[in-house]
């Protein structure tokens, strides 16, 4: 276990940067937006997550890399939120029509505060404010991440609110098994237990229905690669398969094996969905990632724990209404594996 800064922000608060190892793992984690920067498996020469090499990267290029996406992940239609009957604008901070992923200045965009760590594990926590980009309610949250035996990245979230809000955090990695993101991730196997998934429309927000994944492009209930071409064009995958009606015993719910590594990832969670994002917006960006490359499109993927999207808007969904008298809890974990 190390700490040192590894940037500042805008305003000069400096932004830190944790180092633990635990289980054949070794993660690297920052204060800003409790992200993780780099995480490496023993005997595996690359990184399994896409990251910068530099904290000035983050603010203006990262699309949520490694980020604690809160208090709202994924889109939230017109910026509208009703709870209770009141409804609430939030912040337009997706082609100026919808909110998405908590807003500009949602935890995922934010210094956190450390207040536990340890040789294998660390705890941040962030205060989000009643009426910041709209929402409801003081929102006080934590997130620890813990390397657990057997190669297991275990991540734990709680919040705690004073007015009835939205809360739905997520992890949001992106993954290569393989080369750390240096080629595409297209080739890998993935594996998601889901029976349905939720279409989207041109924003990619539901649409409202709740289709079965059988005989379509999304049904991944068995192995298979990501590749799958529609009129000579990559499928874009950016939908949320649907695991349950409301939060479970922790699970597996999801899969992947990288093309050519013998590297496998194993993905259980708390949640009743899971947001599979193929990356193709990827590129285009500036930066040079942890491998000394700019990644492309594709170049990693995620597997976002979550409630289902924009839930507030379809009543059948299930919902994130978070209470002062309840505590939201997730538990997601990550576990690899060298075949």
């Amino acid at each position: 276990m190390n700490t040192e800064v590894f940037g500042h922000t805008s305003d000069g608060e400096a932004v830190h940067r944790i180092t633990i190892s635990g289980g054949g793992l070794t993660a690297k984690v920052l204060t800003w937006g409790a992200v993780i920067q780099d995480l490496r498996l023993k005997g595996h020469e690359y990184p399994l997550v896409l990251g910068y090499q530099d904290f000035a990267d983050y603010p203006v290029h990262s699309p949520y890399l490694g980020a604690t996406v809160g208090r709202s992940i994924n889109r939230i239609r017109n910026g509208e939120l009703t709870i209770d009957g009141k409804t609430y604008a939030l912040e337009r901070n997706f082609h100026g029509l919808h909110n998405i992923h908590g807003g500009s200045e949602g935890a995922g965009n934010r210094n956190w505060e450390v207040v536990a760590v340890g040789p294998d594990y660390v705890t941040l926590t962030i205060q989000l404010g009643d009426g910041e980009m709209g929402f409801p309610g003081n929102l006080s949250i934590t997130c620890t991440y813990m390397l657990e035996s057997k190669g297991t990245l275990a991540i734990r979230m709680d919040a705690v609110t004073d007015k009835p809000t939205i809360c739905n955090l997520a992890h949001h990695s992106y993954f290569n098994l393989d080369d750390g993101g240096a080629t595409d991730a297209l080739g890998h196997q993935v594996r998601i237990d889901g029976q349905a998934y939720l279409p989207v429309d041109a924003d990619l927000i539901p649409d409202g229905r709740v289709l079965p994944v059988a005989g379509t492009t999304h049904d991944f209930r068995e192995y298979r690669t990501i590749r799958r071409d529609e009129n000579g064009q990559q499928i874009v995958y950016d939908n949320n398969f649907c695991l349950a009606s409301q939060r479970q015993p922790l699970r597996l719910v999801a899969s992947a094996k990288g093309a050519y590594s013998g590297i496998e990832m194993n993905v259980l969670t708390t949640e009743p969905g899971v947001q599979f994002y193929a990356g193709n917006t990827l590129g285009g960006r500036p930066p040079i990632g942890l491998t000394g490359n700019t990644y492309g499109n594709y170049a990693g993927f995620c597997f976002e724990a979550q409630i289902w999207p924009d839930s507030t808007h379809f009543p059948y969904f299930p919902q994130a209404i978070l209470r002062p008298d309840e505590t939201y809890s997730q538990m997601t974990k990550y576990s690899f594996k060298k075949a």
